[in-house]
């Protein structure tokens, strides 16, 4: 597994054509679990932990890894379950999400499969909104289901959606005219209430979309009704990774329509990697930022409508 990012390129290809790799994985039972290979960097089996006083008790020690010291946190206990059993005998996979490197502390590792957005769905209504849960997907007639990875991390490590003074003061000297609205589309609901916090803070009204087909949906609804898209949202945010469909797949959408064609949008996501650069200019968005910096995201936004 230590070379699962050796084949980024063709997994590229494949982030362009609304279609993913996942890892699956367990966490002590038979339940298969998925996370995107995007966000893997390797899974190996558990390092040597050393405790640290005073760590959030989902952390279960840090690691030193390839010359990194980094937190491990045991997502079977951070979604609710029974902590890994036998840490010594579990694996770990390095993610990297929000500009940091942590690992993700799990019973076993099992395989990569490739699938499409369009068969990974969102969690059932029923399930509520505090299951962990950000999409769901069949694979050889086994449930996987997909962690809201940015519900885990912002439990365990606190994300500040606070805009400094300066940005906000130097928003309302630029913008004097009728507040602006935009479209926020994102399928984690701690994204969305992070996005949408911190631009509220610089005064503007926010429509939120879970997801890339909810969003296109709208706006087609939007076009079905007469409504002058650039009237109605100055700009629309979107997240990359998404069940049903992804934020590149949606902005290309959005550039093939010439109702909405010149929709300026940003992609803002917890995926790092420079080959989000280039699928940035080939899908024709016009901004890229990583998650999560309250005080960069308004400061872009800010730029883009300005």
């Amino acid at each position: 597994m230590s070379s699962i990012m050796d084949g980024v390129d063709q997994r590229t290809n494949l982030a362009g054509n609304n279609r993913l790799e996942l890892l699956l994985f367990r966490l002590g039972s038979g339940q298969l679990y998925g996370i995107n290979v995007f966000k893997v960097r390797e899974a190996i089996a558990c390092p040597p932990l050393t405790k640290l006083p005073q760590s959030h008790p989902h952390i279960k020690g840090m690691a030193s890894i390839r010359g990194k010291t980094i937190s491990i946190v045991d997502l079977s206990e951070s979604i609710g379950r029974k902590p890994v059993a036998d840490i010594p005998e579990s694996f770990v996979i390095l993610t990297e999400y929000n500009r940091n490197v942590q690992g993700f502390l799990v019973s076993s590792v099992e395989r990569i499969i490739n699938i499409s957005w369009s068969d990974v769905l969102p969690p059932p209504a029923a399930s509520g909104s505090q299951n962990f849960l950000t999409a769901i997907t069949k694979f050889e007639d086994r449930l996987v289901q997909i962690i809201d990875v940015e519900q885990v991390l912002a439990q365990v490590m606190n994300v500040e959606s606070d805009v400094s003074s300066e940005l906000v003061n130097d928003y309302i000297q630029h913008n004097n005219d009728a507040t602006r609205h935009i479209l926020v589309v994102d399928d984690s609901s701690v994204a969305r209430n992070q996005i949408k916090r911190t631009l509220e803070q610089i005064g503007l009204e926010i429509t939120l979309a879970t997801n890339g087909k909810e969003a296109l949906d709208l706006l087609k609804s939007w076009k079905a009704d007469g409504i002058n898209i650039y009237e109605r949202i100055s700009l629309m945010i979107s997240d990359i990774e998404m069940p049903e469909m992804d934020g590149y797949t949606l902005t290309s959408e959005v550039r093939q329509d010439p109702y909405m064609k010149d929709l300026p949008i940003l992609l803002h996501t917890s995926m790092s990697g420079t080959f989000n650069e280039a699928l940035v200019s080939k899908v024709g968005a016009n901004k890229f930022i990583p998650k999560f910096s309250a005080d960069e995201l308004a400061s872009a936004v800010q730029s883009m409508l300005i």
